[in-house]
């Protein structure tokens, strides 16, 4: 019988670093996708508040551990268990990474067709968008850092793909 070793999505990819830009892997514990039945909302806001300490996000908008994912559903970064809400756990269906550094912004502007520049996308708003040909969501986590989800699938697509556009600014 084979000893199957558990890997990270980005394992062997990161971290990576060029011209003041890093990437890294980040590993949320647990990631559940919830999304509340009808008319269920502002219970199952109550009930994350009271077993994580942050109800349900406005869209485009991370509170907490919950981020807004579109269409009536949630990326909650811990365990919860829920009335009124269908639950599923995410926890190996994406890559995250963190991209941080002064010139971070400059890094997705090559690849994002969403204006990430701090003035118009503050810390905490998170945008659905394509990054290169990938669908991601891009969550700013600080005044130059950001968080970015793909499908685990596209791990290594999403790796290369910022490390060429990390490698193309630490050259200007």
């Amino acid at each position: 019988m084979a000893d199957l070793i558990a890997l990270t999505p980005c394992a062997g990819l990161l971290p990576l670093a060029h011209g003041g830009v890093e990437m890294v892997e980040v590993l949320p514990a647990r990631l559940m996708a919830v999304a509340p039945f009808a008319g269920q909302e502002a219970a199952v806001s109550a009930q994350l508040e009271a077993q994580i300490g942050a109800g349900l996000a406005p869209p485009n908008r991370r509170s907490g551990a919950v981020t807004w994912f579109g269409h009536g559903t949630w990326i909650v970064a811990g365990d919860v268990v829920l009335d009124g809400a269908a639950v599923t756990d995410q926890s190996d269906a994406f890559a995250v990474v963190q991209l941080s550094g002064a010139r971070a912004e400059d890094v997705l502007a090559r690849l994002v067709p969403v204006d990430l520049r701090a003035s118009v996308f503050e810390t905490h708003h998170a945008a659905k968008t394509m990054l290169g040909h990938m669908a991601v969501t891009v969550i700013r986590t600080g005044p130059d850092s950001f968080e970015i989800m793909a499908m685990r699938s596209m791990a290594r697509t999403l790796a290369h793909d910022l490390e060429v556009a990390m490698r193309a600014v630490a050259l200007r």
